[in-house]
């Protein structure tokens, strides 16, 4: 396991943005490189670094720039976070027999886009979160899976109530996968299936995700 340290590390970018500082590739000596262990599979700093620079580079060319890059400071945290949780999500599908196809998620994205406004303002909103133009397919899956587990549960997403019984199946999968994150990172919470103070973006309500849109 890795020992705790108290600070967190704050995320990076690639030099030519220098917004941010860059990670550095520090593990323990049980897991050297490694950001996280997630089921005894390493995510790796090198993994994490080059999300964040999909992201960066993608939120340096947007008009819109500068401001995307202040607005999300903690990138490395907050990707760090939803890599993990695409384990945790994942494996709590596979065990409720939930499953997307890749045509799902093109009608799931097509939708979106509609609601958003064209495909262009879809990917800008994903940016604005963090999240590289290249992985919104894997936001829309992820969505998906949520709404199939969701009703696998018979949770409503849109209500308190159901959000909790949402957060609990995902906890108790969190903790059965022993997540280890680097400390520089912070520590992972398996109650709120979170990283440290980051806010996840992907357990938000239906009616949320609409709107939003």
């Amino acid at each position: 396991m890795f020992r705790r340290r108290t600070a967190l590390s704050v995320s990076a970018a690639a030099a030519l943005l220098a917004a941010t500082p860059l990670l550095t590739a520090c593990g323990s000596e049980a897991h050297p490189g490694a950001a996280a262990i997630v089921d005894g599979k390493r995510i790796t700093v090198a993994q994490l670094q080059t999300r964040v620079k999909e992201v960066r580079a993608a939120q340096a060319a947007s008009p819109e720039g500068n401001q995307l890059i202040a607005n999300t400071g903690r990138l490395g945290l907050s990707t760090l976070n939803g890599m993990i949780f695409d384990e945790v999500l994942a494996r709590s599908a596979a065990d409720a027999g939930v499953t997307v196809t890749r045509a799902d998620v093109q009608k799931g994205r097509a939708a979106a886009e509609e609601q958003a406004g064209g495909p262009a303002r879809l990917k800008q909103m994903w940016l604005q979160q963090g999240i590289a133009p290249d992985r919104v397919d894997a936001v829309i899956r992820n969505q998906l899976l949520l709404d199939g587990l969701a009703k696998h549960l018979h949770a409503d997403r849109a209500t308190p109530t159901g959000q909790r019984t949402l957060v609990q199946a995902l906890a108790k999968t969190s903790r059965s996968l022993g997540v280890d994150v680097n400390p520089r990172y912070g520590k992972w919470d398996d109650q709120q299936v979170i990283l440290g103070q980051t806010k996840d973006p992907w357990i938000i309500p239906s009616t949320a995700r609409q709107q939003q849109a």
